[in-house]
């Protein structure tokens, strides 16, 4: 493999079909749009197959049926579309069918959406936020394993800048152990065998099976799920310069990237500033966050939303002055091209954070 110029949703599209996704499905609406576009493009040459789908409702199905079925499986949207896939999101969550979700968000209104979810019971999907191509050509190949290995819809948390901007990318197949056994998918092997296997999200075997739970008590076993996956999954995080900063700016995704640019500016003039990133927005990397804050005397959150993460920051944190310094910005088309994410306009913000902090008098 080589190094290459590649718009995002190339990238994206390429890395997902060098994880072995074989089957994917969507509705266009952009920025989603040209990822699906170029898994069109791809899939039939390395015989997967890719459906433009009448809608997201159709879409989600024909994803959970070629995921049943053992195969690497992925779908998406941006949030908008997602909110019409959230019953089948939850219920394919019961039924433990692994799928990659994506969602190639228009701002960052969706943090909510992808770590409470908005479909029913207690579920959880795995989280993962990159904030430039290179580390989503990574993760969204950690995505199709951690899905793998839980069983366990994981859901991408992409944007508008993610699947335009053009970066140099190695595309290649990450090894990341083995692959999950897969005994368990609906390969047509056990049909009429007269204990055929099932993949629901009422029961887990069949009701003659020798150990068979119902319903209420399938739903009982979810708690212990999300335990194990909320411990055994590792939090990832990014640090800098937190060892001694009076001020911790925390941020995700693609504002991150201008976050972080901006505090090293900071850092250079001699301001002792410090930055954190979540990478995996669920579960959160709450130990991570409380140790980088802990020399700070304030912590500032910024995200293009009213703050949603926000509230996640300030769990963890717990005892230092927190306060949010994003907001809500689009351009006309409500794409998520933010005027407020300049580095001049971060720049300001985190300043009149950090000359909010009160000096000690000699």
């Amino acid at each position: 493999m080589t190094v290459r110029l590649l718009e995002g949703s190339e990238a994206i599209a390429e890395a997902m079909v060098a994880a072995g996704c074989r089957f994917f499905a969507g509705y266009p609406m952009t920025p989603f749009t040209e990822v699906l576009e170029q898994m069109a493009a791809r899939l039939p040459s390395v015989g997967g197959v890719c459906m433009n789908a009448e809608s997201e409702l159709e879409a989600v199905g024909m994803t959970w049926g070629a995921a049943a079925a053992g195969v690497r499986a992925a779908t998406g949207s941006v949030g908008q579309g997602l909110s019409l896939m959230q019953e089948s999101l939850s219920e394919m969550t019961f039924a433990r069918v692994p799928a990659v979700i994506l969602n190639m968000a228009r701002g960052q209104g969706d943090y909510f959406q992808a770590t409470r979810g908005g479909g029913h019971g207690d579920y959880r999907h795995i989280v993962l936020a990159p904030c430039d191509v290179r580390e989503a050509v990574e993760l969204v190949q950690l995505a199709f394993h951690l899905a793998d290995e839980w069983r366990n819809p994981v859901m991408f948390m992409g944007d508008y800048y993610l699947a335009h901007v053009q970066e140099t990318v190695e595309v290649k197949r990450i090894d990341f152990g083995p692959v999950a056994d897969k005994t368990w998918a609906l390969d047509g092997s056990t049909s009429g065998s007269g204990n055929a296997r099932i993949v629901s999200p009422i029961v887990p075997t069949k009701r003659g099976a020798g150990v068979y739970l119902n319903y209420g008590q399938y739903l009982e076993t979810i708690g212990e799920r999300v335990r194990l996956m909320a411990e055994g999954v590792t939090p990832m995080v990014e640090t800098l310069y937190c060892e001694d900063a009076e001020l911790v700016v925390a941020a995700y995704g693609t504002p991150a990237r201008i976050v972080r640019y901006v505090v090293s500016q900071l850092r250079a003039e001699g301001l002792k500033v410090g930055f954190v990133r979540p990478i995996t927005l669920w579960p959160f990397p709450e130990e991570a966050v409380f140790k980088a804050t802990r020399s700070a005397r304030k912590v500032v959150v910024y995200e293009l939303n009213t703050g949603q993460m926000f509230d996640d920051i300030r769990l963890a944190v717990r005892d230092r002055d927190i306060r949010f310094i994003g907001g809500v910005s689009y351009d006309l088309d409500g794409f998520g091209i933010a005027p407020a994410l300049t580095p001049n306009n971060v720049a300001l913000r985190i300043r009149g954070a950090l000359n909010s902090i009160p000096r000690e008098v000699a």
